[in-house]
């Protein structure tokens, strides 16, 4: 099974609206025509599209719309995960029959893809709660095969001050979790706009990855496998029939749009 992992568009009730100087989008429908003709991921349809918060800036009821509209084009099944810069219910009123949205378990396979919700009304910051907690670990104990987990905050400091005070609250406790799951396979997360990538403390064969942005990007903290850092990006996971999860750094050229790198 193999997940095509798109984050933070930051979409904007205008359609031409434009985050951080760039026309968020305009760019979201560039990453989509270009993620998966790339050389890298020639011949490896993707099964899901999962996209993994701050989908709409501006928290409106028109960046919602401007999104279903995007994804009601795709002949993929889609997953999305509400970010900070989301407004859960509107999210759910717009695009809750159209995608998988978080909290939720959705079969791929012998695997299952377990989507998580940080968000936390009012902060930047994110943070599970003991419900979301205990419901995560009952399902991994009932997993019947691998899982491999998404959520929107880093779940453990990246090494970037600013970005480590706006993280998980619990994050201590999610790892916590998924040290006692053997189902669990590794997590992926957004939030962070680069390329990151860790293990799970204690589990070294655990990944832990950070997607790039479709808009624009943050740090880096890590360097670039791929020396595109100033790019938008995605990842590619193949969720393995052994349980191991393989994964590939996407990056594409910023399409040809009038001031495309202002305000950055």
């Amino acid at each position: 099974m193999r997940i095509l992992q798109l984050s933070d568009p930051h979409l904007l009730a205008d359609p031409a609206g434009r985050c951080r100087g760039r026309p968020s989008l305009a760019l979201l429908r560039h990453a989509l025509a270009r993620a998966l003709v790339l050389p890298e991921a020639a011949g490896k349809p993707a099964d899901l599209l999962l996209i993994t918060g701050d989908l709409c800036q501006d928290e409106s009821w028109g960046g919602y719309v401007r999104l279903r509209e995007l994804l009601d084009s795709l002949p993929l099944p889609v997953a999305l995960l509400a970010g900070n810069h989301d407004h859960p219910q509107m999210l759910r009123a717009v695009l809750g029959r159209r995608a998988v949205l978080a909290p939720a378990v959705l079969p791929l396979g012998t695997w299952s893809l377990l989507l998580l919700d940080s968000h936390l009304p009012g902060a930047v910051g994110g943070r599970l709660g003991w419900s979301q907690l205990a419901w995560l670990e009952q399902r991994l104990g009932e997993a019947a095969g691998p899982v491999c987990l998404a959520l929107h905050h880093p779940p453990l400091p990246i090494g970037d001050p600013e970005m480590d005070a706006i993280g998980l609250e619990d994050g201590e406790e999610l790892l916590a979790v998924l040290r006692r799951a053997p189902a669990a396979r590794g997590l992926v997360f957004g939030h962070v706009h680069q390329h990151w990538q860790g293990t799970l403390p204690g589990r070294p064969e655990f990944p832990l990855l950070g997607c790039p942005s479709t808009l624009a990007p943050f740090g880096p903290v890590q360097p670039c496998p791929r020396g595109r850092a100033a790019d938008p990006g995605g990842r590619l996971l193949e969720l393995g029939q052994g349980g191991e999860i393989r994964h590939t750094l996407l990056r594409w050229e910023l399409p040809a749009v009038p001031s495309v790198g202002a305000g950055l």
